[in-house]
């Protein structure tokens, strides 16, 4: 695939690839806290896996249905625009199914992005047993990593995209450990 492809499909789901990442690393700090700071179960294979598909499910039905709602409501204001005598009419010719196409896109590249991004940084957690913390650093500093990308993405300032992301990312691993789930 050439690098302009890359960009082009990056491009084009820029909004479920960064969902997915966050969400997934954001559920790798919130929901095994406790076994990453030593006070909950024993951080291993079997929670990353656990954590990945939650991370994998929740991004599935969040991002499918609100990339979907938003398509469809796009479509019925432009049948409304057109005058067209059937409301909603466009959301049943092509354009509905390319709707729908783009939508389980998205929800797949979200999907796949919260899988890694909950299961890796936990499948090193518990390749390193005894330096099980080591994971809430290397999560937060993926997180500040994304914000720092975000931030030259928007011509805004990397490092302060870089700093509230990676405080989010220590917010909600004390979140997680005063939840104690695990």
């Amino acid at each position: 695939m050439s690098r302009d492809a890359v960009r082009h499909v990056v491009g084009r789901t820029r909004l479920p690839l960064v969902l997915g990442l966050t969400d997934g690393l954001l559920n790798a700090l919130t929901l095994a806290a406790g076994s990453l700071i030593g006070s909950g179960a024993a951080l291993g294979f079997w929670l990353a896996a656990r954590v990945g598909c939650v991370g994998l499910v929740t991004a599935a039905f969040s991002v499918f249905v609100s990339d979907h709602a938003e398509r469809r409501a796009h479509l019925a204001r432009a049948s409304r625009e057109l005058n067209l005598t059937s409301r909603g009419h466009l959301a049943t010719t092509r354009l509905g199914r390319l709707a729908l196409r783009r939508s389980l896109l998205a929800m797949a590249v979200a999907c796949l992005a919260s899988f890694v991004g909950s299961t890796v940084p936990l499948l090193v957690g518990a390749a390193l047993p005894g330096l099980s913390w080591m994971v809430v650093v290397l999560a937060v500093l993926a997180l500040a990593g994304l914000g720092a990308a975000l931030g030259r993405a928007m011509a805004s300032s990397p490092a302060r995209w870089a700093a509230g992301m990676g405080c989010g990312g220590v917010a909600v691993t004390w979140i997680g450990v005063w939840l104690h789930i695990t």
